[in-house]
Parts: structure tokens; sequence; C-alpha cells
């Protein structure tokens, strides 16, 4: 066996063994393949695609290449939650309160941001104290005093799939619905939960830019966990537009303990009371409709937002933030953007927002740069909403005016005026699990 016979045959547009992708991953995972040959071969599977079966191998196998998380010392149904990426997402910071707060455990590794998209970990971190890096034993620790616990996800799951994705950067190989799949499924295996909820986001600001792209992923990831008899479901949801009000770190655990106390926009409550119903409904804990009025009443008893508040201390976090968010470190200068012309807003680009926030220094365009906590954007209008001319449209925060000019001139791209009232956009676009596609 060998690499060269194998990049022949995934040109040829053939299936590859279970065996020929062990072989490859093994030999790149210890260094015995080199870049280029690996390169090649993923370029063909960008053009040619994989079949069901490789796809489920390659996900295996990577799974398997680097340690598992064994969350067995924690009693009752562990369940996990992926977003495949958006602007102003902070669903996982009420989600998983909401979640633990009903009896289940919501252990989680996330992601920083990377580009114009934000990361639960920078949010985390926005809160003074707060500890996203636990050694193992301690992160088991707090999921079973508080039913959840949020840290960074460990460099050690799914080596194989670490190596990969830099390589797929920089090749031009990131667009491939296999290797998507199979690099957060991969992830999902070795994170030692008993079920996932994957939300996918569609539109402006997602990767997945259209909703048959966005079913295709959800579709095989949920075939992926069927056939590795872990079970998986996906909720397609809108990311036209930012999700909520708040962009940027602080903002958005500000803005998330908003809605975990009853309040907070209405897209973002929808979107998080839906993903908490699935994550119920994949513990048994009954039909959708009904898991969404237990988390509900989650919130309405207050429950959820104890739960974070516990969750936060013990993890070393500031919690006079979460009863106050005017305790947060403040952005040294604001500026605020108004409309140059009435009418109705007809466009607000999710991903050109994202781009503003990260120019007014709330996200990073290189891994591991610095970011500043209080920067973002806090929108007063959103798509479908009339304005009048000179009327606020967001508040600018950042830490100097340089950043403000930059950060304003690229938000001005994200909107659109128009004199018609534009049509309402769907927040759900429906549902996979394993017994199939659900329109909601």
């Amino acid at each position: 066996m060998n690499m060269y016979d194998l990049i022949t045959k995934k040109k040829r547009g053939e299936a590859l063994s279970r065996d020929e992708i062990a072989y490859w991953i093994g030999g790149y995972v210890t260094g015995t393949i080199p870049d280029y040959q690996v390169s090649a071969l993923l370029m063909a599977i960008c053009f040619r695609g994989m079949t069901a079966a490789e796809t489920t191998s390659l996900t295996e196998i990577m799974a398997a290449s680097g340690d598992h998380i064994d969350l067995s010392a924690i009693p009752g149904h562990k369940i996990d939650k992926h977003s495949t990426g958006g602007v102003g997402d902070k669903t996982t910071l009420i989600v998983s309160p909401i979640v633990a707060a009903c009896g289940c455990s919501a252990p989680k590794m996330s992601g920083r941001g990377l580009g114009h998209t934000g990361g639960t970990v920078d949010k985390l971190e926005s809160i003074p104290g707060f500890r996203t890096n636990l050694p193992q034993e301690e992160f088991i620790s707090v999921v079973k005093d508080c039913g959840l616990s949020l840290i960074a996800q460990a460099g050690t799951l799914a080596r194989a799939d670490k190596l990969l994705y830099a390589l797929r950067d920089v090749t031009a190989t990131v667009d491939s619905i296999p290797l998507i799949a199979s690099s957060i499924m991969s992830k999902k295996l070795a994170s030692g939960a008993d079920a996932v909820l994957l939300d996918v986001k569609v539109g402006r600001g997602a990767f997945m830019k259209t909703l048959e792209e966005a079913r295709t992923l959800a579709e095989t990831m949920v075939a992926i966990g069927k056939s590795a008899d872990f079970p998986t479901a996906a909720l397609l949801t809108n990311m036209e537009q930012p999700l909520g009000c708040a962009v940027g770190n602080s903002l958005e655990v500000a803005e998330a303990v908003s809605v975990l106390r009853g309040a907070g926009p209405d897209d973002l409550r929808t979107i998080s009371l839906a993903l908490a119903a699935g994550m119920l409904q994949l513990a048994g804990l009954g039909t959708f409709d009904a898991c969404r009025m237990r988390a509900e009443e989650a919130i309405r008893s207050g429950a959820a937002f104890e739960a974070l508040v516990r969750m936060t201390e013990a993890q070393g976090g500031d919690i006079s933030v979460l009863h106050d968010p005017a305790n947060f470190p403040q952005a040294r200068v604001r500026r605020t953007v108004c409309a140059k012309e009435g009418g109705y807003l007809t466009m607000l680009d999710a991903e050109t927002v994202g781009r503003a926030a990260v120019l007014l220094g709330a996200g990073r365009t290189e891994k591991d740069a610095p970011i500043d906590h209080a920067a973002g954007i806090y929108l007063h209008k959103k798509y479908g909403a009339r304005v009048t001319a000179g009327e606020p449209l967001a508040e600018l925060y950042a830490a100097d005016e340089a950043r403000l000019d930059a950060g304003e001139a690229r938000f001005l791209g994200a909107i659109a005026c128009g004199t018609e009232e534009p049509a309402p956009v769907k927040l759900i676009y429906g549902y996979a699990d394993a017994e199939g596609w659900h329109d909601r």
C-alpha cells in the first residue's frame, strides 16, 4: 500500500477502504507520509467526495488518533452541543446552564474565535478570573458539582484532525462536506458525552451559505453518529444577521445572562430554547415540545441562571459581573452609529458585522492573538426594523479612536435601507435526527 496509489484511486472517484484510510491517517500522524502527498489526497477528496462509509471510517480513525475523555464518573445523561460558528452566537452560555438545571449534565469543551466568528472560550475569559484550562479531574468534578463545565478544547483530542485541519487551512481544502463533517464528529466521538446536538448555521455569517449545503452537512454528521452508535441530531438555524444584539465577548456574556434572567432578544431566546429542547430530547426527557417547556421553566424559576453562577464560581470567575454586568471592565471609547436615511433595514450582513467587531479588537485574525474583551458592537436595530434618519443603529466599543474609525467604516458596509418592508425570515429551518429530516 502506498500514497501514490491511494491518490490515484481517489482522483478517479473510487472509494478508499477503511484499511487504506487508516494507513494514510496513521502515516501522517507519525510523520512517515509527507504534507505534499496528504495535500494531494485532500484535494482529490474535495473534487471527488467520499462515500458515507468512507466518511464514517475517516471520522472513527481520527477520533482514535488521540486521547478519549472518560466521563463515566459523571452520573446520568451527558449531553454535548456544537455550533458550526457564527456572529453573536452565545447560545452555549445559555443552553448549558438550562440543560444542567433540568437534571442532565453538560460537559463541554469549546474553541476560541478566529476570523469573523466568535469563540465561547474568549467569551468566558472576559469574566475576570474565569479558568478555561482545567485538568480532566477538575473538569469532571465541576460537572458533578454544578451540572456543567465549559473549558478550552484539549489539544490531545483527535490529534489527526488537528494536523489535517492546519493543512486544509493552507491548501484551500476546507470546504468539503465529508472533511468538515469528519472533523467535527471525530472530536465529538472523543469527548466522552452520551450524545450531541449540532447547531448548523446557515447564511451570510455562516460557513454554510445555503440551506441545501447546511442540510447536507447536518445529515452527513447525523449519519456518522448513527453508524458509530452515538446519538446525534442537528438543528439548522439562521445566521444571515447576528444572533441577538451583542457582538463581542463581555457584551455577549451580559446578553446571555439577560436571557437566563428572563429577558434578552427574542431571536436569541427562541434559538436557545430550541437547542436546549433538542439536547433534553436526546437525553430521553420527552418530546421536543415537552422539553422546551422544561427549558422555559428552568429560566422562569431562576435555576438556569444559578447553574451558570455556580459553574463560574467553581472555575474562579468573578460572579459579580453576572449579577451586574456594569462590573465588567469597560471599553475606553465608544461611538454611536446613526442611520443616514430613513426606511426599513433591509440588510444586516452577519459576516461584515463580525469583521467590524474584529477591527474594533473583539476578535482575532491569527491564532492566539490578543483580544480586547470589552470591545464590540451592540445593535439597536436589526433586519426589518423601521428607522428614521439620525436614529441610532448601533453602539461601537473599542480601546481607541483609530479602532473605532476602522470598525465603523466596516460596519456601515453591513447595512442597507430601503423603502419597502422586507419579508420576515425563519430563525429555525428544520431538524435532522436518526429518523430523518423534520421541517420546523
